[in-house]
């Protein structure tokens, strides 16, 4: 058993690190500033995304989705979509264990 803490109080830009990985998933945290931007991209498996703290846009096929706090969204392979903060948040990202973590850290990290 090990505990997972998710608290986190230093916001800057969009920051990613991974909480855990099980034999069936990867649970990834990310935190975004307000007004920071995950510009659009696309994941290769089925995704789950909760929103801890704070508030998001997410947009995907042109249509904005506001998602507060503890508001969950499952999005199928493959579907571009992007995020925004609206202010100071944090992010569950569950993946599937095939999935890889870095590339998720590449998205929060670019710059285009």
């Amino acid at each position: 058993m090990e505990k997972v803490v998710f608290n986190f109080n230093v916001f800057d830009g969009v920051k990613t690190a991974m909480l855990c990985e099980s034999e069936f998933s990867k649970e990834i945290r990310i935190t975004m500033a307000k007004d920071a931007v995950m510009k659009e991209h696309r994941a290769p498996n089925a995704i789950i995304v909760q929103v801890l703290r704070g508030s998001i846009e997410f947009e995907m096929s042109g249509k904005i989705l506001v998602m507060n706090e503890f508001d969950m969204i499952t999005l199928s392979a493959f579907i571009p979509h992007s995020l925004k903060a609206l202010e100071d948040s944090i992010i569950r990202l569950s993946l599937s264990k095939s999935d890889s973590h870095t590339r998720v850290f590449k998205v929060a990290n670019s710059k285009k």
